[in-house]
């Protein structure tokens, strides 16, 4: 039987990341996914991102993200891929919202660049947005987007190049602890490893039940429109923006070719029982929610889509990461419940979850995030 010193199951986001810190350590590291990284079936797919540092969320990701931030910078070094492009991002809603507001605290905890912009003044320097007389407009400038793809294959790639194995094609079924490690068995074979990782994106909620940690899966479409260049591209100073109205939550993109400006919403979705079987199709609600946004905050885009898509959130209870190690000492750790707001931190889970695997600890800021926390045993 062959033996690893850690076996990642799932190689999309994080699990691409996790593989990279741990060869480039000199671990025998293996991953193993359905299908190849970069592929359209997860929740790591539809060309960007949205990347940022004023975290609405909650402060306690902004140590996280400055990591990430290094991170990131690193693999472009690395490959000489230009992965995170830095438009800024205009962060717009009502002052006592949960978006304006999280993104001044969060500012004000970490000493962060945020401009607070007069409506007048933003629509002067944002001729193609619309704002509600009772909104407040924020720009943070040291946001922007990610290429997602290629991001989660330069990981790839970029573990190879340092030794980790890639299998495609092969998923784990279940696993036991034997000894000191893990046995794992998958759709071909059992699988020895002293470590086992768990970054299996919208498969988890099968995969983590014996972990104590409940989770669901919902359906997230992504639309493309048709939008000038000369006013709506990055080139012309148009950043990512996300909006919080009084019809819910609202992000995109600059103009991007071949497929135009992408939108969508945030946090609504329909739920998905079995990721292999993901409705793919357009639903009339989710593109009408979309294309009434535009029409009152981006007039000048057209309204017939131009490319659509679809992605996968899986949700924590409270909507926040589930990071570390099985709770009982067994040597699985994972990090799941991204709840749509994750891709930006892979880099940094990678490496906090290489740190789990390898020395059983991590420097990582990530108490508030662990599975045994109360709003996720009391929910």
């Amino acid at each position: 039987m062959t033996h690893y010193d850690v076996l990642v199951a799932g190689v999309g986001g994080v699990g691409s990341s996790a593989l990279h810190h741990l060869a480039r350590r000199g671990a025998r590291v293996l991953g193993l996914d359905r299908f190849a990284p970069g592929h359209d079936r997860g929740s790591s797919h539809g060309e960007t991102r949205i990347i940022r540092l004023t975290y609405f969320e909650h402060p306690d990701y902004v140590p996280l993200l400055r990591r990430a931030y290094e991170l990131w910078d690193e693999l472009e070094s690395a490959t000489g891929k230009n992965l995170f492009h830095r438009t800024g991002i205009l962060q717009v809603g009502p002052r006592e919202g949960e978006i304006v507001r999280g993104v001044l605290e969060s500012a004000s905890e970490h000493g962060l660049e945020v401009e607070d912009i007069p409506l007048e003044e933003a629509a002067r320097r944002y001729p193609a947005f619309r704002f509600s007389e009772d909104s407040a407009a924020l720009f943070e400038p040291t946001g922007g987007y990610l290429e997602v793809e290629e991001c989660v294959r330069a990981h790839a790639q970029e573990a190879q190049r340092a030794g980790a194995e890639i299998e495609i094609g092969e998923h784990v079924l279940d696993w036991q602890p034997e000894g000191d490690g893990v046995l794992v068995r998958t759709n071909r074979r059992e699988i020895s490893t002293g470590h086992l990782v768990l970054t299996v994106g919208a498969w988890a909620p099968s995969l983590v039940q014996a972990l104590g940690i409940e989770l669901r899966v919902q359906r997230q479409p992504l639309f493309w429109f048709d939008a000038a260049p000369a006013t709506h591209s990055e080139d012309s100073g148009f950043p990512c923006f996300f909006f919080q109205t009084e019809n819910g939550e609202f992000y995109g993109f600059p103009h991007l070719e071949p497929h135009g400006l992408k939108v969508a919403q945030h946090g609504e979705g329909h739920p998905v029982d079995d990721p292999l079987t993901l409705d793919q199709t357009v639903d009339s609600d989710e593109e009408r929610r979309v294309t009434g946004f535009l029409e009152r905050h981006i007039p000048g885009v057209r309204r017939d889509y131009r490319h659509h898509a679809v992605c996968m959130y899986t949700m924590s209870s409270d909507a926040h990461f589930v990071v570390g190690k099985e709770p009982t000492g067994a040597p699985i750790s994972f990090a799941t419940g991204l709840s749509g707001h994750g891709f930006k931190f892979t880099s940094v889970l990678g490496e906090t979850l290489a740190d789990l695997a390898l020395f059983g600890r991590t420097d990582a800021p990530i108490e508030f995030l662990e599975a045994t926390r109360p709003a996720l045993q009391t929910a």
